[in-house]
């Protein structure tokens, strides 16, 4: 029998093992590593090419340029002279004669500016074509991460309802720790390249098996919603010290320093999950889940996707682009470039929390659609900013916008599985995931082509219009009907019950429509 002191750990262990607040503790902490690798690589891979890439060429050159001719290394014979002009004496090869000499210092002492006036030097980056190309590479770059997410996601979501949510979570965070370290240490292009695409990986793995977990976990729709809304806070507290965090840095550090400081984050969040979650344990789901092909076809779940894929391709246009717009217009310092993403940080961590609440009670297809019309607003007001502080008030209307969005579409997602098909929630959430990558896949790989060809204000024109003629489809989110066999269901176990089956409360998110409740009632 083990001693009482040995008692103590695993009696802790058991009960956090029980306790869904850990669980949504490891969620949080595997969003915030995920979020900050997202964006701390924002500021630091353009300047980073920039500074290896464009600079270094230049460099090489001039060095070669200035490298003088063998044939000017032979010493000719040497004889001084005074020169009456300033008082000093002078070494002058033998072949040259005084009024040379003369010429020559004249000339010499009018070229140099005067001591007192040193020429001025501009903080803007030279070279317009090699940073109009850079847009379209760092897009690609970025990009990378969400196509590979976009590939592996709905294997994800398979696994999960086949092994548990458990192991799963524990392999995405290997993998999130291995492309941290590769970051830290890469030097070109190809490198950068290759440890975004394993962040996609890595992502994947953790962000469906942790909103899945927390769906499971978190069965009443009300304390899901708030669930949904914290661990969505460590999604916002990510984005939100990630390019700030990354810029300085780099600025007074070095690249790798963020980068080892993630890593080593992710290894205690490591530690955390293999206490709390027994990654070694298979937990597969008691009840099939509904295929995902299947619920792609469901007209409402592919609505609410569109929402999380359109307002998140604002924000993903602006991550490669900004910072070179910023270069070009504003000759911003290094770490303007993160700091400029700080206030749409700070307005998404308070708009998930705060509409993590709200949504439920003003209703979250309408927190949706407001959402969406004000993520078009403030993307229409970027470019009219003149330098870092006309930001501000874009920037924070955008991250603001997208809380209320995310904060709206994460818990629908689950809510209609309950509501019209199997409650496992692995496949779901897989596909929210999926319409998350695509904004953060098209939204780099096509922002950058277009500021190319057309400019970055028209940019954020395109995309601002398109998620103002988004927003009014999510009205179709205020009723969505319940499939026949899961009425019954529903009337039991859901605690926002329509009018029909209870006397107590007769307002709910999403209320079923009065032809259904008609089925319902002559199904009786």
């Amino acid at each position: 029998m083990p001693p009482p002191a040995e008692r103590v750990p695993r009696r802790w262990l058991a009960a956090g093992r029980a306790s869904r607040r850990l669980v949504l503790v490891v969620v949080f902490v595997a969003l915030l590593l995920d979020n900050m690798l997202l964006t701390v690589v924002v500021p630091i891979v353009p300047t980073f090419l920039y500074t290896t890439e464009y600079e270094g060429a230049n460099n090489s050159v001039a060095t070669a340029q200035s490298e003088p001719a063998p044939s000017d290394l032979k010493a000719p014979p040497f004889s001084s002279m005074f020169s009456y002009f300033d008082n000093t004496t002078v070494t002058v090869s033998g072949s040259a004669s005084a009024m040379e000499l003369a010429n020559e210092t004249e000339s010499s002492r009018l070229s140099q500016p005067p001591s007192s006036s040193p020429p001025a030097t501009s903080d803007c980056p030279e070279g317009e074509e090699f940073l109009a190309k850079e847009n379209v590479r760092v897009g690609l770059l970025f990009a990378s991460k969400a196509l590979i997410q976009l590939v592996v996601n709905p294997s994800v979501g398979f696994l999960t309802n086949r092994i548990g949510y458990h192991i799963p979570m524990f392999i995405g965070f290997i993998i999130m720790f291995v492309s941290t370290v590769m970051f830290a240490f890469s030097g070109t292009y190809t490198l950068l390249f290759i440890a975004r695409a394993l962040q996609g990986i890595g992502s994947s793995f953790s962000s469906v098996a942790g909103l899945g977990m927390l769906a499971s976990v978190y069965t009443d729709d009300f304390e899901r919603g708030n669930a949904m809304g914290v661990a969505l806070g460590g999604l916002a507290l990510g984005v939100l010290i990630g390019a700030p965090f990354g810029s300085v840095m780099y600025e007074f550090v070095g690249k790798s320093s963020p980068f080892l400081v993630l890593a080593f984050l992710a290894l205690l969040d490591g530690a955390l999950q293999l206490c709390i979650l027994q990654p070694s344990k298979i937990c597969p789901e008691s009840t099939r889940g509904t295929p995902v092909f299947t619920l792609l076809r469901d007209p409402y779940i592919l609505v609410a996707a569109g929402a999380l894929c359109f307002s998140n391709m604002g924000v993903a246009m602006l991550e490669p682009t900004l910072p070179i717009w910023m270069m070009q217009t504003m000759c911003s310092p290094k770490w303007q470039l993160g700091m400029a993403f700080l206030p749409a940080s700070i307005s998404y961590l308070i708009g998930t929390n705060l509409f993590g609440i709200l949504a439920n009670k003003m209703g979250r297809w309408l927190c949706s659609l407001i959402g969406m019309a004000a993520v078009g607003i403030s993307l229409l007001c970027v470019p009219l900013a003149k330098n870092i502080y006309g930001l501000i008030g874009p920037n924070g209307g955008l991250g603001f916008a997208i809380g209320m969005v995310d904060s709206s579409m994460m818990p629908i997602m689950g809510y209609l599985v309950d509501l019209r098909h199997t409650s496992v929630y692995g496949n779901v959430y897989a596909i929210a995931d999926v319409a998350f990558c695509m904004g953060f896949a098209i939204g780099p790989s096509t922002g950058g082509a277009i500021v190319r060809a057309i400019g970055f204000p028209w940019l954020m024109v395109i995309i601002g219009v398109l998620n103002i003629a988004y927003a009014p489809l999510c009205w179709y989110l205020r009723n969505p009907p319940a499939k026949e066999e899961k009425i019954a269901i529903l009337s039991q176990e859901c605690p926002m019950q329509t009018k029909s089956y209870t006397t107590q409360k007769t307002l709910r998110d999403f209320p079923l429509t009065d032809d259904s409740d008609v089925e319902a009632e002559n199904t009786e």
